[in-house]
């Protein structure tokens, strides 16, 4: 984002002079927990999916009582990065990334337009959350963590939940697992206050250290850059000194933890502003807020870093960065496509008539309670854009 108030600098400093030791440690310790479990009333946080698909993922991820709006939008970003033209190398299309296949037996009409097209995007959110159900009930009766299962079912296939009476020991299924309800959490609305990392002092500390230099976009400070940053490669050095790696992009760094409103900003959580503010994939600028209304960023070409009001027209929100979610985030390749692991082809439940509509949370297992298995394609990941957030035209 090209933030060109320089003014604002001097009275940023006076800020963070005065109490800003006391203001982070506040901050840090001071927080009550956040909730590590969403259930299925669980609704989004505001701007974490595009404005387009918030409604209809509410609706479909309360499909069934296994699912929820954050988890369903958690598996689609992790897929497809909410692109809708995503396709993989091996075939998988659309939003929800299905295999033609499984799309034969699985799609559904979300839009009511009487057709199912997997690159319809209303259409490939209730195929997820249809196909999703359908496996929550086929491995019901296995013991465990029911979300959990679920998820290894859509990976690695029903028939290895049953075999191993929950997630398999598949290293790919149980990263999967691992990193879809963790980047759920950054979709969830939150419930309590959000918690501060005790990282938070020791990224600000780092940012402080860059102050005044120049700077360059696409600038991770290697030495062959001359230390330089733009915005999200400053804040993937500040945390990456404290021991959590981001990722590269601003708009994929919005995902590393849950959502604090204005009025709960603490020092060390990442602000961002957006061209499009009912859009994330439109995220271009990050800082780190110290306190007082401001951060320090790398604004843009013929700046350095520096400290600047938060408040713009622009700002969309701001992450509290949680480790976990941020070793959850998809990585992405130097063309800007997803990289994500490839799925073994296992047995899938039967697919059974689904209402172009949710009807109740209990219905969907219902259909699904006595299906018999079917086979169920390979699909690869997304390879959608990256949105990196580091165009020229707004670093």
């Amino acid at each position: 984002m090209v933030l060109r108030k320089g003014a604002t600098a001097a009275a940023a400093a006076g800020v963070v002079a005065v109490g800003f030791i006391g203001l982070v440690t506040f901050g840090t310790y001071a927080a009550s927990g956040t909730p590590q479990r969403q259930g299925n009333a669980a609704g989004l946080s505001p701007g974490t999916v595009p404005a387009a698909y918030q409604g209809p993922i509410e609706q479909w991820g309360r499909l069934c009582p296994d699912l929820s709006p954050p988890l369903l939008a958690a598996q689609l970003y992790q897929e497809s990065g909410f692109d809708p033209r995503a396709r993989s190398g091996v075939g998988a299309e659309g939003l929800a990334q299905f295999m033609p296949s499984t799309w034969a037996a699985y799609g559904t009409d979300g839009n009511n337009d009487g057709r199912k097209d997997p690159w319809e995007p209303l259409d490939a959110i209730a195929s997820a959350a249809t196909f999703d159900c359908a496996l929550a009930a086929f491995v019901a009766k296995v013991p465990g963590d029911r979300q959990s299962n679920m998820l290894a079912a859509y990976n690695a296939g029903p028939g290895a939940v049953t075999k191993y009476q929950g997630v398999p020991p598949y290293r790919e299924t149980q990263g999967y697992v691992r990193n879809i309800l963790a980047t759920s959490r950054s979709f969830a609305a939150p419930v309590a206050p959000v918690e501060v990392s005790a990282q938070s002092a020791g990224a600000i500390y780092f940012a402080q250290g860059k102050l005044g230099t120049p700077y360059l976009w696409g600038g991770d400070g290697l030495a062959w850059q001359n230390g330089r940053f733009d915005c999200s490669g400053l804040t993937k050095a500040a945390f990456e000194s404290v021991g959590i790696t981001l990722p590269r992009v601003a708009n994929d760094q919005w995902y590393a933890g849950p959502h604090p409103s204005r009025d709960q900003l603490r020092p060390g959580d990442l602000v961002f502003w957006a061209t499009d503010l009912t859009d994330p994939r439109s995220i271009h600028h990050v800082g780190i807020y110290v306190g007082g209304g401001y951060m320090i960023n790398a604004p843009h070409t013929g700046a350095v870093i520096r400290y600047d009001k938060i408040d713009t027209k622009e700002y969309i929100g701001a992450t509290r960065v949680t480790s976990d979610a941020a070793q959850a985030l998809p990585n992405r390749n130097a063309d800007g496509g997803v990289i994500a692991p490839s799925r073994p082809g296992d047995p899938a439940p039967a697919p059974a008539p689904a209402p172009s509509t949710p009807t109740s949370p209990a219905a969907p297992a219902a259909q699904v309670a006595q299906a018999a298995p079917a086979a169920r394609p390979t699909a690869a990941a997304a390879t959608g854009p990256a949105g990196s957030g580091q165009t020229p035209a707004k670093n």
